[in-house]
C-alpha cells in the first residue's frame, strides 16, 4: 500500500508509506486550503497484481 496526495498540501505518515496487507499508517494533510486543491490518494495491490485505487477529495 502506498499513501500519496496531490495538489498544493503536504503529507505527513507516521510510519513508512509503503505497509504490508493487515497494517496500518496515520495521515494528516496540512495546507492552507486543502478542501480546494488536495486529494489523497492510497493504492494497493493485491496478490494477483491487480491495482486498486481510492482517492480521497478533501
Amino acid at each position: 500500500m502506498t499513501v500519496s496526495v496531490a495538489g498544493s498540501s503536504r503529507l505527513q505518515v507516521s510510519g513508512p508509506t509503503s505497509v504490508p496487507p493487515g497494517e496500518s499508517v496515520r495521515a494528516s494533510v496540512t495546507g492552507a486550503d486543502p478542501a480546494r486543491d488536495t486529494v489523497l490518494v492510497v493504492r494497493w495491490f493485491p496478490p494477483d497484481g491487480r491495482e486498486y485505487l481510492w482517492q480521497v477529495s478533501l
